[in-house]
C-alpha cells in the first residue's frame, strides 16, 4: 500500500506522537511505587549529587536590572509558611525536571535558617523555612530547594510548572 504525499507527513507524525506517548506511559509504569530512600533509612529525598563549588564572584555591571527584569510583574499569593526540621521532609518526593541551581554566596557561618520558596503557574509561592546547623553549607541546599518544589507540586495539585524562585537566610 503507498500512501498519497499528501497523507504522507501527518501519518508519520500521528505515528511517532503515539509511540512518545506509549514510551512516557510504559515509563512511568515502571517506577510507580518506588521508593525512595535516603542513607539514613528514612523516607523522603535520595541523597542528591554533590554540588560544585560556585564560581568566584563576580559583580553585575552597573544598573538596575541593565540586561531587563528577570521575572515579568504577575499577581502573587503567598500561602502560609512552613517549617520544617532539617532532614525531615514533610512532603512527598517530586521528580522535578533539572534545572540549573543557584549559587549562593553566603557567610554560611552565620546562617542560622535558610528558607525557599517555589511558585506555580498561577503566582502562588509555597515558602519553605529549615534551621540549620553548624557545618550547613551549599551542599545542603539542594534538600531545602526540593522541599519548596515538593511543597509546591503537592498542593498545587500536581502543577508541572512549578519552579524555585527565591531562597534566603537567616
Amino acid at each position: 500500500m503507498k500512501l498519497a504525499p499528501k497523507l504522507a507527513l501527518p501519518f508519520v507524525l500521528s505515528l511517532s506522537f503515539a509511540w512518545l506517548q506509549f514510551a512516557t506511559v510504559a515509563h512511568a509504569e515502571e517506577h510507580r511505587g518506588e521508593e525512595h530512600h535516603d542513607v539514613h533509612g528514612g523516607g523522603g529525598h535520595p541523597t542528591p549529587p554533590p554540588r560544585a563549588a560556585p564560581p568566584k564572584f563576580q559583580a553585575h555591571p552597573p544598573g538596575v536590572h541593565p540586561h531587563g527584569p528577570m521575572v515579568r510583574p504577575h499577581a502573587v499569593r503567598v500561602m502560609r509558611p512552613t517549617v520544617a526540621h532539617y532532614g525531615a521532609h514533610p512532603f512527598r518526593h517530586w521528580e522535578h525536571p533539572e534545572f540549573a541551581r543557584p549559587a549562593y554566596y553566603w557567610d554560611w557561618n552565620v546562617v542560622h535558617s535558610v528558607s525557599c520558596t517555589a511558585e506555580d503557574s498561577y503566582g502562588d509561592q509555597y515558602p519553605v523555612t529549615e534551621e540549620t546547623f553548624a557545618g550547613f553549607g551549599l551542599a545542603n541546599m539542594t534538600g531545602v530547594e526540593d522541599d519548596a518544589l515538593d511543597r509546591c507540586y503537592q498542593e498545587s495539585g500536581g502543577d508541572q510548572s512549578c519552579y524555585l524562585a527565591t531562597c534566603s537566610h537567616f
